[in-house]
């Protein structure tokens, strides 16, 4: 019988203000604390390729150095002046780079192959922008590359990069694509256009640049559109956003959430039982399900994000800013299994294993109060560590696949029944016959201005107000009128007497 390869350890990439670290993850061995595997590193910014297999650090004067994880031993380096955009390819085969031209003939993004430093294809491009950059796109393999031109889907040969392009898809007025993990499809999406709707289109990836969309979905009252590929590449939501509401009901704009599958079963809208913007969207790993944020309503427009946890068991619905809740399901019972609190946080992830969910609180979003918070599945607090200035947290990038089966995870979240909310750290106690508690609002927020309020509501058009609630300077000028109220009565009162005699 083969012998079971053990389950892959956790890592945490951590970023303060004097460098990068790397620390072992949950469980930690060492008294609840984290055992630092790479020691700390002057950097400017720090990712990990999509497979966990090696690291990119970029420094402030342009170095770029390149980091096997499995000893986190330097393998390549790189000085690009004026470096702007770096990002790694799925494998972490390539490095693409962004400086800024000196001059518009300037073939300012590189492509360059890690393993022998060389550039294997150049180009010229005038800026990036979150939705433009990496300006090539790579299947999950990285057997499939692609690049959005003007006007034209532009596809090469990974193996073979001074080949150059070795065919188009021509799509006039395409502005965003995306591949899908396979590689063997591209979505494109076409904005309104001279009164034409948007449309998004799903082709294949062949040579034949005339071959029809398997999948097309038009829109009106489109702008711009988020194109997102399920894992088994056989399936793609499509979130299309416009900058204005006609219903006057969102100030954020107007969004609706379709589903196009590649065989043209079905292209149409999802029905949503709540009416809203659509704030997040996810797929679970299986890319058989996918679930959906979306409601009207101040609460619900600051930092609203949906995690997946990669075993499909469980979901996570984060909400950050002035909301601090974090509510844990198990989507397959469809049951709530926890909460907890995690106040200001900017970042959340589950870890690749399922067990742990950590937020961050990082800064340049928020100065104060950064730290990283760890909780277990059921949203019990594991760890907790604050920073003077914390700029990033990220797990460890780990498949899935290389996680056995998780009987035990899975045989906790039957077991789990939720009771209510508790402080941090105290998470939920199981029960078998759960009892409903009522939860009690928090108190409204008062500004230190409006503390008064009732007592200068007092003064202004009369009534009562409680002592405790007026300060020291309310109650001497409330004082004061009641005298010169009481001294102009006497003297009205006396004035009366006098003109009757």
């Amino acid at each position: 019988m083969a012998a079971v390869a053990p389950d892959p350890v956790l890592e945490i990439l951590v970023r303060e203000s004097d460098g990068f670290s790397v620390w072992s993850g949950p469980p930690f061995s060492d008294a609840l604390q984290p055992t630092v595997k790479r020691e700390k590193q002057l950097c400017g910014g720090a990712k990990f390729s999509e497979d966990g297999r090696r690291l990119f650090v970029s420094r402030q004067d342009g170095v770029v150095n390149i980091y096997d994880c499995k000893g986190y031993k330097e393998i390549k380096s790189f000085e690009l002046p004026n470096l702007v955009n770096t990002a790694l390819s799925p494998c972490g085969t390539y490095l693409q780079t962004f400086q800024r031209p000196l001059s518009p003939q300037d073939k300012n993004v590189n492509l360059w192959k890690i393993d022998t430093g060389d550039s294997v294809y150049a180009f010229s491009q005038k800026n990036t922008t979150q939705a433009t950059w990496p300006a090539i796109l790579f299947s999950r393999d990285e057997a499939v590359a692609c690049r959005l031109a003007t006007n034209e889907i532009q596809f090469f040969d990974p193996a073979s990069f001074d080949r150059g392009i070795v065919s188009r898809r021509r799509i006039p007025g395409v502005a965003a694509i995306e591949l899908s993990q396979s590689g063997s499809l591209v979505a494109a999406f076409v904005p309104e256009s001279k009164g034409a709707p948007a449309t998004v289109q799903i082709f294949p990836r062949e040579n034949n640049s005339n071959a029809q969309p398997l999948a097309r979905r038009s829109f009106f009252r489109c702008s711009r559109a988020q194109l997102h590929w399920n894992h088994g590449s056989h399936g793609l939501l499509v979130v299309a956003q416009a900058d204005v509401d006609k219903s006057n009901q969102s100030y954020y704009g107007e969004s609706k959430l379709s589903y196009l599958t590649t065989d043209g079963v079905y292209e149409g809208l999802v029905p949503l039982k709540k009416e809203g913007p659509v704030h997040d969207v996810q797929w679970s790993y299986s890319g058989s399900e996918f679930a959906v944020l979306c409601l009207h309503g101040p609460q619900y427009l600051t930092r609203n994000v949906t995690h997946c946890l990669s075993l499909d068991q469980a979901l996570t619905i984060r909400s950050g800013g002035i909301l601090r809740g974090d509510v844990f399901w198990d989507y397959v019972e469809k049951k709530q299994i926890g909460a907890t609190k995690a106040e200001w946080s900017v970042t959340s992830e589950w870890a690749p294993n399922g067990r742990y969910f950590m937020c961050a609180t990082t800064a340049p979003r928020l100065q104060v109060d950064n730290g990283i918070k760890i909780f277990h599945h059921d949203g019990s607090l594991y760890y907790k560590k604050m920073f003077d200035k914390l700029y990033q947290a990220d797990w460890k990038p780990e498949s899935a696949d290389r996680f056995g089966e998780n009987t035990e995870l899975a045989k906790s979240l039957s077991s789990l029944r939720i009771l209510g909310t508790k402080s941090e750290g105290q998470g939920l106690k199981a029960s078998p016959n759960p009892t409903p508690i009522a939860s009690q609002k928090p108190a409204a927020y008062r500004p230190p201005h409006a503390k008064n309020a009732a007592a200068v509501q007092a003064e202004l058009f009369g009534g009562a107000a409680p002592e405790e609630e007026m300060s020291k300077a309310a109650l001497r000028n409330k004082k004061k009128r009641e005298k010169q109220r009481e001294k102009k009565a006497a003297e009205g009162s006396s004035a009366g007497d006098t003109s009757q005699d």
